[in-house]
């Protein structure tokens, strides 16, 4: 008899569309303030999941949602980072 798990979703704060963990980017604001793509989806910190496409990082740009999901500013220079980051996961 096989056991069915439970696929973990999570919210896009772009699309703002439900889809399974694993298709999903967790951008991730560390304990000491900084913002980096989690890779592993375990690290420390706050997350906010993103699809993988940068159209999604562009809308949740434009409606705030990092700003919504982290509950505190986000500056420009972080979406800058962060979108070149993107793109060159993108790409792979």
């Amino acid at each position: 008899m096989s056991v069915k798990r439970k696929v973990p979703m999570r919210q896009c704060v772009g699309c703002r569309e439900m889809k399974s963990k694993r298709e999903m980017l967790r951008i991730l604001r560390t304990p000491e303030g900084q913002f980096v793509i989690d890779m592993t989806g375990k690290k420390n910190g706050r997350g906010a999941y993103l699809c993988r496409n940068a159209k999604c990082f562009e809308a949740a740009a434009k409606s705030k949602g990092l700003e919504r999901s982290f509950q505190c500013g986000v500056s420009g220079e972080v979406y800058e980072e962060l979108l070149k980051e993107f793109k060159r996961l993108e790409a792979e």
